[in-house]
């Protein structure tokens, strides 16, 4: 099922056919490199895919969903919204990993522009949060590109993180 649509790509539901090209970048510790948890093992891939298939379990609005381009159907990435408990708040999270054959070519910043207005529009989320990795400067300059701006360092069971934050709501005066 396809969630949502730019000129370049398609993000739609995972797959299990989407498994090997998956794993083949979470099995990559280059692309992994800003990951707490690291590269993962084909079980571990393939136990990620299966939670994703129809959205996140607990809100299935939510979720990994692969991201695919059109012109040649390749299967790029992974993008969508997790949900985090962080300080006994909900947020939701925007994440992206594209394959590093294809950095540098503006498909993280293009998937994350149509997920934050599919956020706003569609889901009606008020506020969107990235999580970085100190010193993943690729992921800062998409999180600066779609409007975020840093917000505060945080601390949970993976280590220290940065957060980024974007208000979908502009508060009335």
């Amino acid at each position: 099922m396809i969630v949502l649509e730019t000129p370049r790509l398609l993000l739609r539901h995972m797959v299990p056919d989407d498994l090997e090209a998956l794993y083949a970048l979470y099995r990559d510790p280059e692309i992994r490199r800003y990951f707490p948890d690291g590269t993962r093992t084909l079980a571990e891939t393939r136990d990620e895919l299966n939670w994703f298939l129809n959205g996140h379990p607990r809100h299935p609005e939510l979720g990994l969903w692969a991201t695919i381009e059109k012109c040649s159907g390749a299967f790029l990435g992974r993008c969508g919204l997790l949900p985090w408990d962080i300080d006994g708040r909900l947020e939701v999270e925007l994440a992206f990993l594209i394959d590093k054959t294809r950095w540098r070519e503006g498909f993280a910043t293009e998937a994350a522009q149509a997920i934050v207005e599919h956020a706003r529009t569609v889901l009606g989320l008020q506020r969107l949060i990235c999580l970085i990795t100190q010193g993943n400067a690729a992921s800062v300059g998409v999180a600066e590109k779609i409007g975020m701006s840093f917000e505060r360092q945080h601390e949970d069971e993976f280590g220290p993180c940065h957060i980024y934050a974007l208000a979908l709501v502009t508060p009335e005066s």
